[in-house]
């Protein structure tokens, strides 16, 4: 790169995780494990739940759109990633670097606010059993899975044309094994501070709101448990929501420890880890947080395998 501001850099290089050959066969091997699991485990349940009967209801609905996010954002950053472990190639052109950047903030924004849909949902089911089918719709279920996308490319729109508009002439190392926010803008030869402020409250607030919405359906969910005089019932109530709480409690604790502090407080080490958590890990853990907590789902995946056997025995 040129000394010079420059808005049309030809390409960024991606430091990746290590330097080191051998350690990065090792991560090769481990993230192209992860990943493989993360592609069956999360089309698995996308394709059980459109199978099966019995999973044709908003819970699933949700569930369904939250694997196939998980699929998405897991396949936006790992390919790229084990190309990078394999070969001496770090290199990603500007513009495969900002379709990564814009991908990943539209699937991540969307995840956030589908996680406060499903809150919403087992709200409904729990406090107001008797209106749930009337309240929890088809067209509503569909509205809120719309408007999660839609909240999620609106941002994604706004900080990707922020970014565009910034100039680079310093370096075009990115200290990460993929373009995010934080590295990027570390590069960033023109002044950040308002793209900074503008990318925190956009965050901020898309936390706090599906943050909100999530605390106020399990505030209620729990107020609506404890008055429940069966002990079965209220483990059942329970038991019912656990794998949403972990899954959200994961989801936002990675998010608000990576991205809600200022670029001043970026460290290579530990935000790298995070982030290798919740692009590669996360992705291939949810769908067994979710399939093993939940004997219907359980219960389909079996069918699906007698299915199979069935098949096979008759050829």
């Amino acid at each position: 790169m040129g000394s010079g501001n420059n808005t049309n850099v030809p390409n960024f290089i991606l430091m990746g995780l290590t330097d080191s050959e051998v350690i990065g066969q090792v991560l090769f091997m481990l993230f192209l494990l992860i990943y493989l699991i993360t592609v069956l485990g999360n089309a698995g349940m996308v394709l059980i739940i459109r199978m099966d009967l019995q999973l044709q209801t908003p819970m699933y609905f949700f569930l369904s759109h939250f694997s196939f996010l998980d699929l998405s954002y897991s396949t936006v950053i790992t390919p790229k990633t084990l190309e990078n472990l394999l070969t001496s190639n770090k290199y990603i052109s500007f513009m495969g670097c900002f379709t990564q950047m814009s991908f990943f903030f539209l699937l991540v924004v969307t995840e956030g606010f589908l996680l406060s849909s499903m809150a919403y949902d087992r709200y409904v089911a729990i406090c107001n059993p008797l209106c749930y089918q009337l309240v929890m719709s088809g067209r509503v279920c569909c509205s809120l899975v719309a408007g999660s996308y839609m909240i999620g490319f609106t941002e994604s729109l706004v900080n990707v044309v922020y970014m565009n508009n910034l100039h680079f002439c310093n370096s075009n190392v990115i200290y990460h094994f993929f373009c995010d926010l934080t590295p990027v803008l570390a590069l960033s030869c023109s002044d950040t501070h308002d793209i900074e402020i503008m990318i925190f409250i956009l965050g901020s607030l898309n936390v706090m709101v599906s943050l909100t919405i999530i605390f106020m359906s399990y505030g209620a969910i729990l107020s609506t448990i404890l008055k429940i005089n069966s002990t079965s019932g209220k483990r059942k109530a329970f038991s019912t929501c656990a794998s949403h709480l972990l899954v959200v409690t994961i989801f936002y604790g990675t998010m608000i420890f990576t991205y809600l502090k200022p670029k001043n407080s970026y460290s290579f080490g530990k935000d790298q880890v995070a982030s290798v958590f919740y692009t590669i890990v996360i992705p291939m853990l949810n769908p067994f947080i979710y399939s093993l907590r939940n004997k219907d789902v359980k219960n389909a995946l079996i069918k699906v395998m007698q299915k199979g056997q069935g098949s096979r025995q008759l050829e």
